[in-house]
């Protein structure tokens, strides 16, 4: 691929080193439907030495009058075609469960899905003793979006997958995975950031402004510093700073990592009684091992 096709950040001193198997994620942030924003960071796990390295961020992947940017997106991944493990993207690929059924819909007051009554379940617990109840929508929420905006130690109001803002980016996905045979995890970067972010100690006001037009490069600037200190991957200088001044990239980044914790281990499992047929959002658990 042409240099002039994408934009991205390359070293030539980045040739490793290291001698045996190298793991490799990739993070997407989508950065909307249609915006030219989109960011992809490729981070690599070298476990005989039990090091992680930021190996590279194409930054404002952006179409222009004869490629899309989502085509620029499939020649970057196709570089390392057999060599990613997995990629993490910002957004869901898949519709509501409610909008894939083939079955004779009586309506979701009726419903015998076990993911219709699974939200019967949780909105009758969480409406008790509440005025006014609000009532859930199968056909633009998900069982996860309701789980992660009450059983965490905060809430994240995620936006539901067919919302207005999250439904153009959910079709781009799909548009873009449906033509990879690559594993892929849905990301939420803002909670996993917080878990993240928590399990180093960040102060909990930087955490939570990581994308604030004021104050969100400060933010980002000290969790990408606590990163550094405590050795959890190693980033260089000119990405540090990409990933200070542009947050979507910072996000490819943070889905990079936490797909690397996918794999190691250290994510939080489905709860028991969740719905089979659901999607879930891998994020990290709270109290996360670094020991590689």
């Amino acid at each position: 691929m042409s240099k002039s096709r994408v934009s991205s950040t390359r070293h030539s001193s980045r040739e490793s080193s290291y001698v045996g198997d190298v793991i490799r994620f990739a993070g997407l942030s989508l950065g909307g439907g249609k915006a030219d924003k989109a960011c992809l960071a490729l981070i690599e796990y070298y476990p005989k030495h039990h090091k992680v390295f930021l190996a590279k961020i194409f930054e404002r992947i952006k179409s222009d009058e004869d490629v899309s940017a989502d085509i620029k997106i499939h020649e970057i991944l196709e570089q390392y075609h057999g060599m990613i493990h997995t990629i993490a993207l910002d957004s869901p690929w898949r519709l509501p469960n409610c909008l894939q059924c083939l079955q004779k819909c009586p309506g979701y007051e009726s419903c015998e899905e076990p993911h219709i009554r699974w939200m019967w379940d949780y909105t009758r617990e969480k409406n008790e003793g509440k005025k006014p109840k609000k009532l859930f929508t199968p056909y633009t929420q998900r069982a996860v979006e309701l789980h992660l905006a009450s059983q965490l130690e905060e809430p994240f109001h995620i936006p539901n997958a067919m919302g207005a803002n999250a439904a153009p980016m959910l079709a781009r996905a799909a548009f873009i995975l449906r033509r990879l045979e690559l594993p892929a995890i849905e990301v939420y970067p803002r909670l996993s950031v917080w878990r993240i972010g928590n399990s180093l100690h960040v102060l909990k006001s930087q955490l939570r402004s990581h994308k604030h037009a004021a104050t969100g490069e400060d933010s980002r600037r000290g969790i990408l510093k606590e990163l550094s200190e405590h050795n959890v991957a190693f980033v260089y200088d000119q990405d540090r700073r990409l990933m200070v001044e542009n947050n979507h990239a910072f996000e490819a980044f943070i889905c990079a990592i936490t797909a690397f914790l996918e794999y190691m281990g250290q994510t939080e499992p489905r709860p028991r009684n969740f719905p089979k047929s659901e999607d879930w959002i891998s994020f990290p658990k709270e109290k996360i091992s670094w020991k590689f």
